[in-house]
């Protein structure tokens, strides 16, 4: 594989030997412009084929196949599953297991992905952040459900706040920006708008949650920016592709 190519390693995890984390980026695929080329959104109005054709594609790469993914139609919000099997699921924006061989997969276009490895008790979580998942504390809920089930503490986690929209480009009118502390934004007088910092506020979120900040790891990449290497929603006027983060522990 390229350096750059169907998708980067999240090498922050990788001192466990079984786990497998990564981020997709929209190269290699089979999609045609405006969705070229590895969409893996089956929402889009791309060609469903190319769609299906991509995920395997990316799962042959990542060596495990699709009956091994559980991943979730997302709402925006912060509702959360405890996967027990692989499959399909609807409403929930962020999924947990301590099963191995079940890879949970996020798919964004501009929100915030993260992942969450807790090493003591062999648990793993996908989150998707957007705007309302954050300041609702999916990622503190996430946490949460994940000591609730699993015994995990926060403690002992490592995160990948995963590339998103960055602050220079996400601009917000004042009722998206109030829901937000004031550190996690700024006002831009020329254009009117408030610019939302969302990798800032989820990794405070993580680290309010109790992770120790050597254990949280932030993409230097952004939708808009890179482009290239990204779908962005915004950017792109809402007809482009996804991309994913996945992670799972192999058995």
């Amino acid at each position: 594989m390229e350096e750059i190519m169907r998708y980067q390693p999240v090498e922050f995890f990788y001192s466990y030997n079984n786990l497998l984390a990564i981020e997709s980026t929209r190269l290699g695929g089979l999609s045609k412009p405006p969705f070229a080329s590895l969409n893996l959104g089956a929402f889009t109005n791309d060609l469903k084929e190319a769609v299906q054709q991509n995920k395997e594609i990316l799962y042959t790469d990542l060596g495990i196949n699709g009956d091994q993914i559980a991943s979730s139609f997302q709402c925006h919000g912060n509702e959360i599953l405890n996967v027990e099997k692989p499959g399909y699921y609807e409403g929930f924006d962020a999924l947990i297991t301590n099963k191995k061989n079940i890879f949970l997969q996020i798919l964004v276009a501009d929100c915030t992905p993260i992942l969450l490895f807790d090493p003591i008790h062999e648990v793993v979580a996908a989150i998707h952040a957007g705007w309302r998942g954050t300041v609702n504390a999916i990622v503190q809920k996430t946490l949460d459900k994940m000591t609730l089930h699993f015994h995990t503490n926060p403690s002992d986690c490592f995160a990948y706040v995963g590339t998103c929209i960055s602050q220079s480009y996400f601009e917000v009118d004042k009722d998206v920006a109030d829901n937000f502390d004031q550190e996690f934004y700024f006002f831009d007088k020329e254009k009117n708008k408030y610019f939302i910092d969302l990798k800032g506020c989820n990794a405070r979120a993580l680290s309010d949650a109790g992770l120790m900040k050597n254990h949280i790891a932030i993409s230097p990449f952004c939708t808009v920016k890179d482009n290239d290497l990204f779908f962005s929603h915004r950017y792109e006027k809402g007809t482009t592709g996804r991309f994913g983060v996945i992670i799972g522990i192999r058995k």
